[in-house]
């Protein structure tokens, strides 16, 4: 970071003043949220993550930008520094605009002078790389042949390699930056991106026809729009969500992308996750501020299809890695599951907007679910480590990275943890909603007059909410307080899944110690009186554990069940269980569970003591045994090391999988050509069938046709005579696996492979193992070689030797 601070010596600041004419909103979100300046956490949960990502997270991404050469691309664009552009893709600079922003966040909140004054000298880059029209992608602007097949020759050629996806952080960030410091320096490089945007982008026969290729600059031009009242930014986000579905210009429409139909007449999740939310969160957005009422019907029918069939218990979204999207209906693997971190905070964002549209509190329960769980599971508890994606299970692989060559997931936390508070209130006229539950005080507008609320509570680990009215407004108003879905015995606001131990609660509400009747509108208690200072409302939430099952149509977690308490969702982790692997554990009907607080444990966390059962094998017997187990707050797993981990619990013995870790398999090293590692090959798991993707597996991504090998490596001479391989079958929007149209099996003699003598046949059967039997060879490296059919690939969901 000292380089970029030393390049403000070089980098003249020209400071011209920004005016622009607020124009009047006719229209707009019937509920307006409290934004996060007005909001002031000192809890035990979430104000010790916010001063991680201040203290930590923001500097250690910021140094991740300059060490990957993030900062030296806006440079070298700049004509400042000499070299090659850096990097593997072409949308790297999205990273510093994120950083950027989670940056300006924190300024917002805490003056800085020194972060400050930094965030200058970068802002300095940034508006040196921007060309002359206001063009701002460094790749395409410092030449990178390496990156031309993602670019194409010229602008917008290919817009899947996200220069409008780079637009759209950079507006995000010049908005949170103008904002926080009041200055105009990166908000004045945004506008003249999007001016030149426009210009360039939109209905006329003179400029192109298309929709933005990774969704996000659709929100971003609103909340330009917001910002300087030029509602030419409004009009041209509603042009991108308009041309969904309309192939122009040479531009390929593709569920990848979410712009395979027109927004209008989607009906279900498909596709890319993480540019599901952003687009849809665009699109409420624009029907919010536009009254269009087709929008709102998409919106609707998307969020049901989501919440009922395609929304993990964590509250992630997008199951499959491959296109790092969507599943079919009801498709929600578990160790497969990709959940992506940003796909979380996309999620977030999309929930908050449907509530400020629609002001119900399902849509709250879903961004709670969310925020407890799936999304701060990206972060490690010390702020400097993260997760890509989060799976529901560990095989003890899955490890968290301080950073990524696609790097989209740390900068992306980095933004929105400085932005929680943002989450906790709301006002509508004299309505003011409290939507989170956290120790802090706040200053909310209502009808322009300051209405002052001091909360206290220890949630989520206690249930009971104090909130204070330190001062009032003068005047009657409602407050209007979420009773969460799982204290009224609601898992989720659908059917998808439900709890089946636990009662439904007494949920208490007093004022000043007397308890009061109240009405409930859309999920909210509505508490209306003219409040003074000193007023008290008191909440009580029964927190108690709840066991939780999945509708019968999610085939991976039948005959499993899992374990919440409040809005934490809980997790099972091997460096708990010291009997073997915890995949080998069940938790029966009715067993005992204990609450814990550990105040000195991850953080602080209430932990579960569960009576469960262990299951071993002695010789071909498989024995049972009681073992105490204990469960974790799911966001809290792989701050210990890699582990297994699975949050889904058998709740059988016949669900339990014996995972034989001693194996001749679990002592062979896997490696692929052309890949690393062989990931997926042996992970000690028996599929069900072909299509049985809840396990890792491999696949050969875009080997139609061809020859290809994977192998085993062992420490020293083994003796091996049989081989067992299971073949992947199975269909996904970007692509399909069969069976190979051939196979068979070398060992490695000296330096030389030859072919094993087999007395059985090379099947490709489906569903089943396939055996290969042969006279035993003593080698230390077995090799499996496939033919790929010729239209399509093939993949392994366990391969077996012995």
């Amino acid at each position: 970071m000292k380089k970029v601070l030393e390049l403000t010596l070089i980098i003249l600041i020209i400071a011209t003043p920004f005016a622009c004419e607020q124009k009047e909103k006719k229209q707009d979100y019937p509920i307006q949220p409290v934004t996060f300046t007005s909001v002031q956490f000192n809890d035990s949960f979430w104000a010790p993550k916010i001063e991680t990502n201040r203290g930590t997270s923001i500097p250690s991404a910021f140094g991740k930008c300059e060490e990957t050469g993030r900062f030296h691309n806006f440079a070298l664009a700049g004509g400042l520094s000499d070299g090659e552009h850096i990097g593997n893709f072409p949308f790297d600079d999205t990273d510093v605009y994120k950083v950027l922003e989670g940056a300006s966040y924190t300024l917002a909140v805490q003056d800085d002078k020194k972060l400050d004054a930094f965030l200058d000298s970068v802002i300095n880059l940034i508006d040196a790389a921007q060309e002359e029209d206001g063009y701002l992608f460094t790749a395409r602007t410092n030449e990178s042949e390496r990156l031309r097949g993602w670019m194409g020759s010229k602008r917008w050629e290919r817009l899947n390699s996200h220069e409008l996806y780079n637009t759209g952080h950079l507006l995000e960030a010049a908005v949170a930056h103008h904002e926080a410091t009041g200055k105009d320096n990166l908000l004045k490089i945004a506008i003249k991106n999007a001016n030149l945007i426009d210009q360039d982008f939109g209905p006329s026969e003179q400029q192109k026809h298309c929709p933005s290729g990774h969704p996000i600059v659709e929100m971003a031009l609103v909340k330009l729009y917001r910002e300087t009242g030029d509602d030419r930014y409004l009009k041209l986000a509603k042009y991108f969500i308009d041309e969904t579905g309309i192939a122009t210009d040479g531009h390929d429409l593709s569920q990848y992308s979410q712009d395979h139909m027109p927004v209008v007449d989607q009906k279900e999740a498909v596709g890319h996750a993480v540019r599901f939310g952003y687009l849809y969160s665009g699109v409420t957005d624009v029907a919010a501020l536009t009254g269009d009422e087709a929008y709102k019907k998409a919106i609707l029918n998307l969020w049901d299809n989501v919440a009922s069939k395609k929304l993990y218990i964590t509250g992630g979204i997008g199951a499959r890695s491959m296109g790092e999207g969507f599943g079919e209906n009801y498709e929600l693997p578990n160790m497969t599951a990709y959940c992506e971190t940003c796909a979380s905070i996309s999620n977030v964002y999309w929930n908050h907007r449907m509530f400020l549209l629609f002001g119900d509190s399902k849509y709250y329960d879903v961004l709670e679910r969310t925020l407890y769980n799936g999304l701060i599971a990206g972060i490690s508890l010390s702020g400097d480590k993260f997760f890509y994606d989060n799976p529901l299970e560990s095989d003890g692989s899955h490890d968290r990275a301080p950073w990524f060559d696609c790097a989209c997931c740390p900068g992306n936390i980095t933004r929105f943890m400085a932005s929680v508070p943002g989450y906790q209130y709301a006002v509508k006229d004299d309505a003011v909603y409290v939507n989170l539950f956290a120790t802090g005080e706040s200053e909310l507008d209502v009808e322009g007059k300051k209405f002052h609320l001091k909360q206290t509570t220890k949630y989520p680990w206690e249930g009971q909410v104090a909130i204070e009215v330190t001062k009032p407004t003068g005047s009657e108003l409602d407050l209007k307080i979420r009773i969460p879905g799982w204290a009224k015995n609601e898992a989720i606001p659908s059917d998808l899944y439900k709890f089946i131990e636990g009662q439904k609660g007494n949920i208490k509400i007093s004022i000043n110690g007397e308890e009061v009747d109240y009405k409930t509108e859309q999920g909210y208690a509505a508490l209306s009186k003219d409040w003074e200072a000193g007023d008290v409302v008191l909440v009580n939430l029964p927190l108690e554990v709840k066991r939780v099952e999945a509708h019968e149509n999610v085939v991976y977690d039948r005959g499993k069940t899992t374990f919440q308490r409040g809005p934490v969702v809980y997790c099972f982790e091997g460096v708990d269980y010291d009997k073997g692997s915890i995949f080998s554990t069940y938790v029966p009907e009715g067993a005992e569970v204990k609450a814990e607080y550990k105040k000195d444990f991850l953080g602080g966390v209430v932990t579960l003591d569960v009576a469960g059962k262990g299951l071993f094998k002695e010789g071909e017997t498989i024995k049972e045994e009681d073992v105490a187990l204990q469960a974790i707050p799911y966001y809290s797993w792989n701050n210990r090391g890699k582990s297994e981990m699975l949050i889904w619990m058998p709740d059988n013995a016949e669900t339990a999988v014996v995972r034989d870790m001693n194996s001749l398999t679990a002592q062979a090293t896997p490696s692929v050509e052309g890949y690393d590692k062989g990931f997926g090959l042996k992970d000690g798991f028996t599929p069900k069938n072909s299509g049985d993707v809840d396990k890792n597996f491999f696949f050969w991504w875009l080997k139609n046709g061809s020859e290809e090998w994977v192998k085993y490596e062992f420490e020293k001479p083994v003796k091996i005579s049989k081989s067992d391989v299971y073949w992947l079958n199975y269909d996904h929007y970007d692509y399909t696996a069969r069976a190979p149209k051939s196979w068979e099996l070398e060992y490695l003699k000296g330096e030389e492979w030859l072919p094993v003598k087999n007395k059985t046949s090379y099947n490709t059967e489906l569903n089943q193992f396939n055996s290969v039997e042969f006279e035993p060879v003593t080698t230390t490296a077995i090799r499996l070689n496939a033919t790929m059919q010729d239209s399509v690939s093939a993949g392994i969901l366990e391969w077996r030797v012995e």
